[in-house]
């Protein structure tokens, strides 16, 4: 099953699932819905992520971040469920990446600590728990409403724009689909403990750039180096973080895909997402 605050936003008869209606931050209607329903596992991963955002609207992030795990930890513990926390590498402050599952955090700015904080709570709670930190995710939705690095970059040279892309910050870019095989891998093992799950290459934004250029056959010139000294961003970013995924490879047996893989499985959904989108557009007329 899967729940959302507001309506299930996928087409109805795209079936498979159950969808409910939960907020997070709502204690009642948290344990309302695991004692109904009694999940062996809880995938959680909704929170409040824009990391500029959340600097200026802390009540919020707090509420969404911290106090919200909170809610859902306790109705993990009545049910015993076992629960899977998704994380950031922005617990870490970017001086030493990529970073272990035993390195010590230390974020800079204030959505990295919350989710710091959400991290220690399931940590101190007596449920089965499993810490999933990723970073830099990217991936088609359904709608095609929500841009990655890959859509930007293509739409942005494209439409003939210059792109300016930091090459100071490290991340291992991680495909939606290799996280969604982490999560169930980790479900499926009824693994606990802390995990790095996400891709293995380790980049610059100005690198996937450059890589997405390749593959679509971009005009590269529109593409400029920056560093983070030229942009103006509320919360500080840390510069280099990025993950090791050993532990995961060995104990989980993930394998996640090459940046150019990803990039190549995007393009085909892409595809596939425009096909249907004409499809309906002929059935309607």
């Amino acid at each position: 099953m899967a729940t959302g605050r507001g309506a299930c936003r996928l087409p109805k008869d795209w079936g498979g699932y159950t969808y409910v209606q939960m907020d997070i931050t709502d204690p009642v209607k948290v344990n309302e819905v695991f004692l109904q329903y009694k999940p062996e596992a809880c995938i959680h991963c909704a929170s409040m992520n824009n990391v500029d955002q959340c600097e200026t609207d802390r009540q919020s992030c707090y509420l969404q971040n911290v106090v919200a795990v909170s809610h859902i930890a306790h109705a993990c513990e009545s049910t015993n469920t076992h629960l899977i926390h998704l994380s950031t590498d922005f617990v870490f402050d970017g001086s030493a990446g990529p970073y272990d599952e035993n390195d010590s955090p230390n974020p800079i700015n204030y959505y990295g600590q919350t989710k710091l904080e959400s991290e220690n709570i399931i940590k101190d709670s007596t449920l089965d728990w499993a810490i999933i930190r990723t970073n830099l995710v990217y991936g088609l939705s359904f709608d095609m409403s929500r841009l990655n690095i890959v859509l930007w970059v293509k739409n942005g040279v494209e439409s003939g724009k210059e792109l300016h892309l930091v090459d100071d910050q490290f991340r291992t870019p991680t495909l939606a689909e290799d996280l969604a095989e982490g999560c169930i891998l980790i479900a499926e093992k009824k693994a606990t403990g802390v995990f790095n799950i996400s891709g293995a290459d380790f980049l610059t934004p100005y690198d996937m750039a450059m890589e997405t250029a390749d593959f679509f056959d971009l005009d590269k010139t529109k593409i400029k180096k920056a560093n983070s000294s030229n942009f103006t961003q509320t919360a500080k970013r840390p510069l280099k973080t990025g993950f090791i995924i050993d532990k995961a490879k060995k104990k989980l047996n993930y394998r996640p895909h090459s940046f150019k893989e990803g990039i190549a499985i995007l393009a085909n959904q892409i595809k596939f997402s425009l096909t249907i989108q004409i499809c309906l557009f002929a059935a309607f007329f």
